[in-house]
């Protein structure tokens, strides 16, 4: 396909854009000062350089991928030298924006198109839906679509093969059938991609009757069918139970392609039509039309239903039909041990596949390592997991989980670190539960700097925590070392809408006040004390006379508020704090008494409640 652009912009040497951009600029420094800028620049840039030559530079920076700050640095000093953008200059501006991931600004320079007496064009139009579409704001992009109608746009063909799919492939079939009827009403030449993409769309929406009107004519018209259009085609009708449709349909096409038939075939056994599967496998076996991937097909299906003993059956016939069994055959009857608790079974069959070098997929693998560790089989389990991490494969997130747990509850805590470490490294995702599970563990073992250290990592992987979480590492985090780290994850549970339970508040609490460090908590102890559910007087006892012992006598003057607005009464060291009658150990050994005076809530606090205590006091 030939370049929009001149042989000169296309030269890798020296990029025309730096080239063009370099005499643009020398010659707006060079005009005569005393003349008004805007005519020099104009009256110089008109005699360098046109409109047309600047949409060439920015084109190339586009085509060139030289990035929005370059593009930018161009478009500005061209604004600036007066040369007024033209509909091709916003729209080489609106793509830069949009290929930088500013959709919004993208949107913004779209929409004020007109106050620069510019109308949208095809192009335009074609790079906002694309754009949209691509950032998932598919309904954004069928308004501007229909802005596009209601402007009386007509789309160009680029517009039309690049829109078409992307329509069809975010499930606005409506949109994209219209689109396609448009294109051919104008007479413009229809491809077979564009046909596939309809027929897909409509197929997955159940409108099987449509998709065979549109097949039926993209055959007349001459064009040959791609083989995903019957695959399509027949999953459409396997999905609505038409089975016999679907034979029919593929008969009467005299198809001689093994995909649709292998759809038919999955179609039967997603329902359970084993034995309609084994007639039409027998069927296009004499036909020649079967491969292995067919008799896998029912295999799996055996296998997946517990029934191991039909797959071998079946794996006999695919033999004298001269197919031998391969890596998936292999890991369905492993998958198939699984599912009937003969994980023994199982196990030997994926060490024979391994000794044969037969990969066994990571689906079959997850599943028997889910099984060993149900029957305490953790170090065979391990051993099947460094296969596949050997293989640079994931497992599933729940085996995983398993597996670690397992391994913490053997005591080999190091060894479930390292294998979670494996995992990370071979694209695993980590639950929650199962960083809990080891963080747990490391607990136990009074090992606080270890989970200090798998924190980071966490922090590192993106892992998110929930509440239970940071339940865990709170728990983790309260001791004489690692105390401070616990303030700073209360302070950000609490930011992130996380509520403790009682017993974690109630921990966290009194481990800060041991600590004097309940200042530093204070705005986030707060929000959670307000919070209905976790109203608690012994901890806002606590908390007072831990402030007040810290010297922060008016953050504790504010939950002794609380405390009243509740009914609550202080219990008598706290009264004792309060009205000076106790000794306050300050952070430089010297004690100190503390008189809590000034406002009328302060000051009343124990109108009636005081003499109560001070009974109290007296009694002890």
């Amino acid at each position: 396909m030939a370049s929009k652009f001149p042989p000169l912009v296309r030269s890798r040497r020296l990029p025309i854009w730096f080239s063009l951009k370099h005499r643009f600029f020398s010659s707006v420094a060079s005009a005569d000062p005393a003349h008004n800028p805007v005519e020099t620049g104009l009256h110089t840039v008109n005699s360098m350089i046109s409109l047309s030559s600047c949409n060439a530079i920015l084109r190339a920076s586009v085509l060139e991928g030289r990035g929005f700050q370059s593009f930018m640095l161009v478009y500005k000093d061209m604004v600036k030298a007066g040369i007024i953008p033209d509909v091709e200059t916003l729209n080489c501006l609106i793509k830069v924006l949009c290929e930088w991931g500013r959709v919004d600004l993208a949107l913004d320079q779209f929409h004020r198109m007109r106050k620069k007496q510019c109308t949208p064009n095809s192009q335009t139009f074609e790079i906002v839906i694309a754009a949209l579409c691509s950032s998932g704001r598919v309904d954004e992009s069928v308004e501007i679509w229909n802005q596009m109608l209601e402007l009386g746009c007509t789309p160009d063909y680029d517009f039309y093969v690049r829109v078409i799919p992307l329509f069809c492939r975010f499930n606005k079939f409506e949109e994209g059938t219209k689109l396609f009827r448009m294109m051919k009403d104008n007479g413009l030449q229809l491809d077979v991609s564009l046909y596939g993409a309809l027929i897909s769309c409509l197929c997955e929406n159940n409108l099987l009757d449509d998709a065979v009107d549109l097949f039926e004519e993209l055959i007349e018209l001459g064009f040959a069918p791609l083989t995903s259009m019957y695959v399509d085609i027949v999953n459409g009708y396997c999905k609505l139970g038409k089975f016999s449709e679907a034979m029919i349909f593929l008969d009467e096409d005299c198809i001689w392609e093994t995909e649709p038939c292998n759809a038919l075939l999955r179609g039967f056994c997603n329902v359970d039509r084993f034995h309609e599967a084994t007639i039409y496998l027998k069927k296009i076996d004499k036909r020649g039309l079967s491969n292995i991937n067919s008799w896998n097909i029912i295999i799996r299906a055996f296998c997946n239903k517990g029934n191991v003993k039909r797959a071998y059956e079946v794996i006999c016939r695919m033999v004298i039909s001269s197919f031998m069994p391969d890596e998936s055959t292999y890991s369905a009857i492993i998958t198939g041990y699984c599912n009937m608790g003969l994980y023994e079974n199982a196990l030997d069959v994926f060490r024979w596949a391994n000794v044969h070098n037969l990969y066994v997929d990571s689906e079959s693998c997850s599943e028997l390592i889910e099984g060993l560790c149900h029957v305490k089989r953790i170090e065979e389990a391990t051993e099947i997991f460094c296969y596949l991490a050997g293989k640079g494969c994931s497992v599933t997130a729940k085996s995983l989980n398993m597996l670690i747990q397992g391994n913490c509850l053997d005591g080999n805590v190091r060894e479930a670190i390292r294998l979670r470490s494996l995992a990370v490294c071979n694209g695993n995702s980590c639950m929650p539960i199962t960083y809990a599970t080891i963080l747990l563990e490391l607990l136990d073992l009074k090992k606080e700097r270890e989970v200090l250290a798998l924190f980071a990592q966490m922090l590192l992987e993106g892992c998110i925590l929930d509440v239970s979480m940071y339940r865990v590492l709170l728990r983790s985090f309260c001791t004489n070392t690692t105390i401070w780290e616990a303030a700073v994850l209360f302070n950000n549970m609490v930011h992130h809408g996380f509520i403790p339970d009682l017993e974690t508040l109630e921990m966290v609490v009194f481990n800060m006040a041991t600590s004097k460090l309940l200042n530093k908590i204070v705005d986030s102890l707060a929000k959670v004390i307000n919070h209905g559910e976790l109203q608690s007087p012994r901890i806002c006892n606590i908390v007072i006379s831990g402030l007040v012992k810290e010297g922060h006598k008016s953050e504790a003057c504010k939950f002794l508020d609380q405390m009243l607005e509740n009914g609550w009464v202080p219990d008598p060291q706290t009264h004792a704090l309060l009205v000076g009658n106790a000794d306050v150990e300050e952070n430089n050994g010297t004690s100190e008494n503390y008189q809590i005076a000034g406002g009328d809530k302060v000051s009343n606090i124990l109108v009636e409640g005081l003499d109560v205590g001070q009974k109290n006091i007296n009694t002890t």
